[in-house]
């Protein structure tokens, strides 16, 4: 076929398999249509060779936590008057919906599209985004990224959380081209009323729309779910007029009360996890619920490092997330994975990150089929990594802590800035 190209590097490099030296990949159609070396393709396909010697061919990386809505915010902050001096969670919480309340639609729509770009260029091309607004679904769907759009949803009062759910449902089963598929993400347990879970449970089964819910993530969490007490009670919720909807706590954990209804699943995604005990970790693994993790958001909180020793030990599948720039210095998978390595030292390898960044975000996200590695019929998204040096023995150690991103190829197609070219 005249469309295809074999892409071809010093190593080839694939989650689930040993380093391929002098690795290639032979894309048609924007798929993988085969993978091996350099000499076993071009003795089978007469068709053009695209070298990258001294580099090395990796999937794009899967972004299982992002807030894309949010890469304008340090923009944001420095225009804004607000005083931003957080000492609490529940602080940074009030500060951040402040800010939210002075942005338009144009606000959002460019902040979009600067996530993209960003996640782009960094070697991300899988992304598991909350999106507060469905509204903004459309730019999401034009653009070159895979992943899944996890559509937010809150309230304590039913009004709220009525039109939340109803404005998400409405672009769940519309007929427009959804390339990124859809599910549903109740925000946390703090931020929407225990009435509502059955409802969330129902519709999430009923229509199959997977699940992502920040859980676990700070102290003020525990301590509000547990027996309704800290700055959560005593400022946040005062802040946006929910101080009727305190007094009835729930005395167990925040993974307890999701178990107890329905809401932990295969298809959930746990994100954060950081104030999780050894009895929350097995009612998740029981449950078959991913957990995404994002150190560098929990460090920048400083709301506690999550217990990635416990988390394997249980054999809970694990992902990687940025989070948002509210929360993060950059939408790079790659400095996250590195955090993570200098972070968790005695946990976590670099196998073990290379896996979290790729296939353990596929599977986190549902997208296996297409995302995640460099596997035949998958999409062709790939990054060209250079800048290492390293033998057969640790080639892949070199690359998670030394490569630098040279090229990205989205389905196929070199990527060249705001779109893929």
């Amino acid at each position: 076929m005249s469309n295809e190209v074999i892409y071809s590097a010093s190593w080839l490099l694939n989650p689930d398999a040993p380093p391929v030296a002098g690795g290639a990949l032979l894309v048609s159609d924007g798929s993988v249509v085969e993978t091996g070396t350099l000499s076993a393709l071009r003795s089978r396909y007469s068709v053009p060779v695209v070298d990258y010697p001294g580099s090395a061919l990796l999937p794009g990386f899967v972004n299982a936590h992002t807030h894309l809505e949010l890469s304008h915010f340090p923009s944001w902050l420095h225009k804004s008057p607000i005083d931003y001096a957080p000492h609490s969670f529940a602080d940074w919480i009030i500060q951040l919906i402040k800010i939210k309340r002075g942005l338009t639609d144009d606000d959002y729509c460019t902040s979009i599209r600067e996530g993209v770009r960003m996640c782009l260029e960094s070697g991300t091309t899988a992304i598991g985004e909350i999106v507060s607004n469905p509204a903004m679904a459309a730019y999401y769907y034009c653009s070159p990224l895979a992943g899944r759009l996890y559509f937010e949803l809150l309230g304590q009062e039913s009004g709220l959380f009525q039109s939340k759910l109803a404005a998400a449902m409405a672009v769940v089963l519309s007929e427009e081209v959804q390339t990124l598929p859809p599910g549903l993400s109740p925000h946390s347990l703090y931020t929407i009323a225990v009435k509502h879970l059955a409802t969330i449970r129902d519709a999430s089964a009923v229509h199959r729309l997977p699940l992502a819910i920040h859980l676990a993530e700070s102290r003020s969490e525990a301590d509000f779910v547990f027996d309704g007490s800290g700055d959560l009670a005593s400022s946040f919720y005062p802040f946006v007029g929910w101080e009727h909807f305190l007094g009835n706590p729930s005395r167990c954990s925040s993974t307890e009360l999701l178990h107890r209804h329905g809401l932990l699943t295969p298809t959930t995604v746990a994100v954060h996890c950081v104030h999780v005990s050894a009895s929350d970790a097995a009612i998740i693994k029981m449950s078959g619920a991913h957990i995404a993790l994002c150190p560098r958001s929990n460090d920048l909180l400083d709301v506690g490092r999550a217990p990635v020793a416990l988390l394997k030990k249980a054999g809970i599948p694990l992902a990687l997330g940025t989070d948002s720039l509210a929360s993060n210095n950059s939408l790079s998978m790659w400095d996250e994975l590195r955090f993570a390595l200098e972070t968790f030292p005695d946990d976590l390898s670099e196998h073990d990150v290379f896996t979290m960044a790729t296939v353990g975000g596929a599977a986190a996200l549902g997208i296996t089929a297409t995302s995640g590695s460099l596997d035949v019929g998958k999409r062709a998204d790939f990054q060209v990594v250079g800048h290492f040096d390293g033998d057969e023995k640790n080639v892949l150690e070199r690359v998670m802590r030394d490569g630098r991103v040279q090229e990205i190829f989205v389905t196929g197609v070199r990527y060249e800035g705001n779109t893929p070219s």
